[in-house]
């Protein structure tokens, strides 16, 4: 079977393993390790081999490969907004894991996060040749689709609560979020108000949920959250209608970029942070820790989602056959900068 054509000479006839194979002295057998990358050839051959290749300009056929071992060496990603915070960390770091593990990346973005939109990226996945896909998605339209992959395709989905059918990776949303409310618990705050995500956001309601249950769990009062849309001008918005509540001492913001426009509405209202009102992210943007003040947050691991999703799915090909449901936690942490401290008229405890 044909490998490639002599480079810079086109026209002539393609330069095959058995080309290779005759101008080594080799058999066709080592030709094919070593363009494979196999180990079991010894570094003197191999090295000789690679040398004909280059000289005759010869190139694996990958896609023949592929079908000779029922592989083609690709994971495919599905994903709505790239731009989102913390998505393309995680793309760049599934990007590099896939490339070390020798793998490429096909990536189908959706444009609408809408039903139709959401069909028609895995009809899309259908026509191309993947081994595996990694699926960022609310799980509201994983549920509204039917979704039917090639046979033998594994699946990983990125920040939802699909692990009743899909093996999920995750980000610990609500470790991350206690852990914010209790720091401000624990500064002597008599309770947290919250600034939410997107209703249809599996994270948002994961963080909001979470914020309920640490306040519940420490016999605090509940305030009735305000919504937001992970935007800093949502966040404007929350904070212009919290600086008139002088109960308001803390805020958990669902995420930095709310925070960053909590921070300006309270800097108009003259309320100072933290000295007045003490105010938590979560995400850490990189920014983050260059706001006015800096500002404190819950770190998440992007990169290490990002690896973690692509070792399941090359686990999965491995094994041939796909986990039992459930979720992977990646672990989170609460960066603590100079946005809290303890309520007005409190000493440091």
């Amino acid at each position: 079977m044909s490998g490639g054509t002599r480079s810079g000479r086109p026209g002539r006839q393609s330069v095959s393993i058995g080309d290779v194979a005759r101008a080594v002295g080799v058999s066709a057998q080592t030709v094919s390790r070593v363009a494979n990358g196999r180990d079991n050839v010894n570094a003197a051959t191999r090295e000789r081999v690679l040398g004909a290749m280059r000289r005759l300009g010869y190139r694996p056929n990958s896609a023949a490969r592929a079908l000779r071992q029922g592989r083609f060496q690709t994971i495919g990603v599905i994903l709505f907004r790239l731009t989102a915070t913390g998505k393309s960390a995680t793309v760049e770091a599934i990007t590099t894991q896939a490339a070390a593990e020798g793998y490429a990346i096909t990536l189908i973005p959706i444009e609408v996060p809408s039903q139709d939109h959401m069909l028609g990226a895995f009809t899309r996945m259908n026509e191309l040749a993947v081994d595996a896909v990694i699926v960022f998605i609310e799980t509201h339209l994983l549920d509204a689709a039917v979704v039917e992959l090639p046979p033998g395709v594994h699946v990983v989905v990125v920040d939802s609560d699909a692990d009743d059918r899909y093996r999920v990776i995750d980000s610990d949303q609500a470790g991350g979020t206690a852990a914010a409310v209790d720091h401000l618990l624990g500064l002597g705050h008599a309770t947290i108000w919250h600034v939410t995500g997107p209703e249809t956001s599996f994270a948002a309601r994961r963080r909001s949920r979470a914020w309920r249950a640490a306040l519940e769990a420490s016999g605090r009062p509940v305030p009735p959250p305000v919504a937001g849309d992970w935007t800093a001008a949502g966040g404007y918005a929350a904070g212009q209608a919290l600086a008139d509540r002088p109960d308001c001492t803390a805020v958990f913001a669902a995420n930095d970029q709310t925070a960053l426009g909590l921070l300006r509405a309270f800097a108009e209202h003259g309320l100072a942070v933290p000295d007045r009102v003490s105010v938590v992210g979560f995400d850490d943007l990189p920014e983050s820790a260059y706001f006015t003040p800096p500002l404190t947050t819950v770190r998440q691991d992007f990169p290490e989602v990002g690896r973690r999703s692509v070792r399941e799915v090359l686990r999965q090909i491995r094994d041939g056959a796909a986990p039992p449901p459930g979720t992977e936690v990646i672990p989170t942490r609460l960066m603590i900068r100079e946005s809290t401290a303890p309520p007005p008229g409190q000493a440091p405890m």
